[in-house]
């Protein structure tokens, strides 16, 4: 690999974003059952403030990002293809909002689940080439399909696409990343919607 620093470094910071989304998830309701019991308002409001707030204070972490890929030889020198990292974000933080609502919703239902959530976090860090690349599991088809079909994965991969080696992601992947982001919306917003009357209750 040309470049393993901006690898690494794409990889960690917008990892993040989604670890984040899923290990907050869980503990949505249980950290703003004041709130929930003391107003009225759709409770889906709650998943998306944290949505925001979490894009907000990733913003400098972003830019350093940047500027790390730019000015760590070998140097990765913006091109056009960098225009597409909006539509990738956007397309991470609506499949980041699913995980929230998801995992909000399962929180609420499991709480004991919170426990398992460092190891869940970890597993997704392995399981979506974040530190390391995919061509390691190319003995491994069983494996390497998993990582493939893993949401996280390809949004990092697209990342990594345009980037690093200035190049367009194929068709296929923006389908793919498209579809696990409205489907996880759709069902998390579903499942949490659908519980949300019991969220202030003791």
């Amino acid at each position: 690999m040309d470049n393993f620093i901006a690898f690494i470094l794409i990889g960690v910071f917008m990892f993040q974003l989604s670890s984040r989304a899923i290990t907050g998830g869980v503990t949505l309701v249980r950290g703003s059952k004041a709130m929930i019991r003391a107003f009225a308002f759709p409770r889906a409001a709650v998943g998306v403030s944290t949505v925001v707030r979490d894009v907000m204070s990733s913003m400098p972490a972003i830019a350093v990002m940047f500027v790390l890929i730019i000015a760590i030889p070998p140097h990765e020198a913006p091109n056009v293809t960098w225009a597409l990292f909006p539509i990738l974000f956007v397309l991470q933080l609506t499949m980041n909002l699913g995980f929230v609502f998801f995992f909000g919703w399962m929180g609420a239902l499991v709480p004991d689940i919170a426990q398992a959530m460092s190891f869940v976090s970890r597993f997704l860090m392995y399981a979506s080439a974040v530190i390391f690349p995919i061509e390691r599991f190319l003995d491994h088809p069983v494996l390497l399909t998993i990582i493939q079909a893993n949401p996280i994965y390809v949004v990092l991969d697209m990342y990594r696409m345009t980037l690093m080696d200035g190049a367009v992601p194929p068709v296929a992947n923006w389908l793919q990343l498209a579809a696990w982001a409205i489907g996880a919306l759709v069902v998390g917003f579903m499942l949490f919607w659908w519980n949300e009357e019991r969220y202030g209750r003791e």
